[in-house]
C-alpha cells in the first residue's frame, strides 16, 4: 500500500456488508464466533477508516480465521505471534488500524510472552481474546482458561492447572485498557469494540465466546435470560453498581472487600461503589471479583471497561527518538553500529 492511504477518503458511506467477503464461513453452526464477527463488521463502518487502512493479524485457532472473512488487508500468521506481527506492522506503519483476533490458546499458551509484550509496549494495536475456555480447533483439550478439575481429552481425570484470569494478566502487564464482553449481547459487544478502537494504546478486549461442540454453556449463566440480571454485573463510568432483574441489588466497599447490599430492604444507594475506570487499584478488585468464590462470596461477574489511562504509544516514542538521534547526530552508519564502541586490530 502506498504511504498516501491514510489521507484517502470514501466517497461513498461504508455498510457492513462492505466487510463481508466471498469466503465461506467455515466455523460450527452456532459457534459465538459468528456473532462476533457481525458486530465487528457492523461497527466498522461507524470508524470512518477506509477498508485499504485496516489489519486483521491472528495466530492460530478457530478464530484465527477471521481476517478471511473481513473485506480488509489481513494476516493469517502462525500459533501465538499475532501480537508479534502486528507489532512490526504497527511500528513501520503506524497510520493503519491494527487489530489482533486471538484465543485463549493461542495468545495465552504458546504467545502468552507476545502479548505481555505488546501490553507493555502500549502499540495502538486492539486485541480481542476470544475466551472460550478450551483448545476448539485441536478438538477439546483444555485451555489457559480452564477451570480446576476440568475434564477434556487431555485432562481424563481433570485438570490440576490453575487457570489464568486475562484480564488480571493484562492488568499485571500495565495494559492501558481493559475490558469484557460475550458473543451473546451484541449491544454491549458493539459499544465494547468502538470504545477499544477509541482507545489510544494497547486495548484488551476479553470476549467470552461459546465452543458449542467442546464446551458448550461454560457462560450460560452469564447469558441466558433466567440467570443474566443477578449473575452480570455491568460498568457504567460515573454510576454506581447495581444489578438484579429489578435492579434491585448493589455492591459497596467493605475496606477492599466487595459486598453485595438490598437495595429493596432499605440499603442506600449513596453509599454503593460508583464505577470510575480510571482507578488503578479499584480496576484490580473489579477484574479479581470471582477468583476465589470462597473468600469473596458469590458476587456477578463484571462486564464492560475495567480501567483506561493515558500512556506514550510505542510507536509515538520510536519515531520520536529516530527524528531526536538523526537532528543531533545524522542518518546512522550501520557498518560503524555493527563495528560497535570497541575493536581490536590482530597482527
Amino acid at each position: 500500500m502506498s504511504s498516501d492511504t491514510a489521507t484517502v477518503t470514501n466517497p461513498i458511506p461504508l455498510t457492513a456488508k462492505d466487510f463481508v467477503t466471498d469466503q465461506e464461513v467455515r466455523w460450527c453452526p452456532g459457534c459465538g464466533d459468528y456473532s462476533i464477527l457481525a458486530q465487528v463488521q457492523k461497527v466498522m463502518p461507524a470508524l470512518g477508516i477506509p477498508r485499504e487502512n485496516i489489519v486483521i493479524v491472528s495466530g492460530i485457532g478457530c478464530s484465527s480465521r477471521f481476517p478471511y472473512y473481513m473485506n480488509t488487508y489481513g494476516m493469517h500468521s502462525i500459533h501465538g505471534r499475532a501480537t508479534a506481527v502486528a507489532s512490526g506492522l504497527k511500528a513501520a506503519r503506524p497510520e493503519l488500524s491494527v487489530w489482533v483476533v486471538t484465543g485463549d490458546g493461542d495468545s495465552l499458551s504458546i504467545g502468552g510472552n507476545h502479548t505481555i509484550h505488546l501490553l507493555r509496549r502500549n502499540f495502538d494495536i486492539n486485541i480481542l481474546l476470544f475466551n472460550n475456555q478450551i483448545y476448539g480447533l485441536t478438538k477439546g483439550q483444555y485451555s489457559p482458561t480452564s477451570e480446576e478439575h476440568k475434564i477434556t481429552k487431555s485432562t481424563p481425570f481433570g485438570s490440576i492447572d490453575h487457570p489464568f484470569n486475562p484480564l488480571a494478566l493484562a492488568m499485571g502487564a500495565d495494559a492501558s485498557f481493559i475490558a469484557r464482553t460475550m458473543d451473546r449481547d451484541p449491544k454491549h459487544l458493539q459499544a465494547m469494540l468502538l470504545r477499544a478502537q477509541a482507545h489510544k494504546g494497547s486495548s484488551f478486549l476479553e470476549i467470552y465466546q461459546n465452543c458449542n461442540i467442546f464446551n458448550d454453556g461454560a457462560f450460560e449463566i452469564f447469558t441466558e435470560k433466567s440467570s443474566k440480571p443477578d449473575e452480570v454485573l455491568f460498568l457504567e463510568q460515573g454510576k454506581p453498581l447495581v444489578f438484579g432483574a429489578t435492579q434491585n441489588k448493589g455492591i459497596k466497599l467493605d475496606g477492599f472487600k466487595p459486598v453485595i447490599v438490598d437495595l429493596a430492604a432499605g440499603a442506600s444507594t449513596d453509599d454503593l461503589w460508583i464505577h470510575d475506570d480510571r482507578d488503578f487499584y479499584k480496576a484490580q478488585i473489579l477484574i479479581r471479583m470471582f477468583d476465589d468464590p470462597k473468600l469473596q462470596g458469590h458476587l456477578p461477574r463484571p462486564f464492560g471497561v475495567f480501567y483506561e489511562t493515558e500512556r506514550a504509544c510505542y510507536e509515538d516514542s520510536m519515531k520520536l527518538q529516530i527524528e531526536e538521534v538523526i537532528a543531533k547526530k545524522g542518518k546512522g552508519d550501520l557498518d560503524k553500529l555493527l563495528r560497535g564502541n570497541e575493536t581490536w586490530v590482530i597482527s
